[in-house]
């Protein structure tokens, strides 16, 4: 008689699944995405070889750095998120990655990231980048979300980095034209999480953190979605007026907003979770399609 040994599947695919969900995958993608049209914009005309393989260099080191600050986060709030719905599956809150695991995963990230940023870009890009980390991981994460409902727009400084990271990849510098663009994502992030914290409110209720739907109520926060909206509006014409971009991000940008503003306009007269769920939905749309824009205008328009 033979006897046929199963081996028991090996768990590595498990634990590297558990590793790159903690990086916050879909975040990350679109702060890659951001940062690339800032190195895209710095580039007057069509990129050199040499300066495509110092953009691709640059986005693995902000993705490397990016996907710390995103596991350092899970690690900080990993009680906080059991806590909450739309975050009880990540690994930390279910307990299959360790406190030890998420903090030298998140180290390696960080120390990978920084070292190629430093070394493969420049040291400006590497201090900026490093400056987000700590902004987002522990000015935000620890100190501020926890303690004031003005945490979103506060905190919204290192989320609305990631095209100055890219402008400076490629320049060497920090300019008027990648502070507009950090203006953008810094107007567009307050709505953007609130439209979410409305229909999430018994959830961030639960965790006890103080979002502004649970501090100031539904119509408090309606109001500030919509009046964010129509300062992001004109925040989002800046690139044309500043000769950034042409007429066809111009266009863009004007019906993007403007169909920002009718769901903030909608939600604030008339408020139902479904309606929030399509604010929140839209408005990265409404981030992804407006840097598209700017990047389609750049190489078809501007040049």
């Amino acid at each position: 008689m033979s006897t046929t040994v199963v081996t028991p599947p090996s768990p590595l695919p498990s634990t590297w699944r558990q590793y790159y969900v903690l990086m916050k995958p879909r975040v990350i993608q679109l702060i890659v995405f951001c940062a690339l049209i800032g190195m895209v914009l710095a580039v007057p005309g069509w990129p050199s070889p040499a300066q495509w393989l110092t953009m691709a260099v640059a986005c693995v080191g902000i993705w490397l750095v990016s996907g710390a600050a995103a596991a350092f986060n899970c690690l900080i709030e990993q009680h906080i998120d059991a806590r909450m719905r739309r975050t009880a599956w990540r690994p930390t809150a279910r307990g299959e990655l360790s406190r030890r695991q998420a903090l030298v995963f998140s180290a390696l990230l960080c120390a990978a990231g920084s070292a190629l940023l430093y070394w493969a870009v420049n040291p400006l890009t590497m201090w900026l980048t490093l400056a987000t980390f700590v902004g987002y991981a522990v000015v935000y994460t620890v100190i501020l979300k926890p303690l004031t409902p003005q945490n979103i727009v506060i905190g919204g400084a290192s989320g609305a980095m990631p095209p100055v990271l890219g402008w400076a990849a490629m320049t060497n510098a920090v300019t008027a034209e990648a502070l507009v663009l950090f203006l953008i994502i810094f107007l567009w992030t307050p709505p953007h999480f609130w439209a979410l914290a409305l229909y999430r409110v018994e959830d961030y209720r639960r965790s006890g953190l103080p979002m502004l739907p649970v501090t100031h109520g539904s119509a408090f926060t309606r109001l500030h979605i919509l009046l964010y909206t129509l300062i992001l509006f004109a925040a989002c014409l800046l690139p044309y007026l500043l000769r950034m971009s042409g007429w066809l991000y111009l266009l863009v940008a004007v019906i993007l907003n403007a169909g920002f503003v009718a769901h903030a306009w909608r939600l604030w007269r008339q408020y139902s979770d479904a309606l929030a769920r399509r604010t929140f939905r839209f408005s990265l749309i409404h981030l992804s399609l407006l840097f598209a824009a700017m990047l389609v205008d750049h190489y078809l328009v501007m040049t």
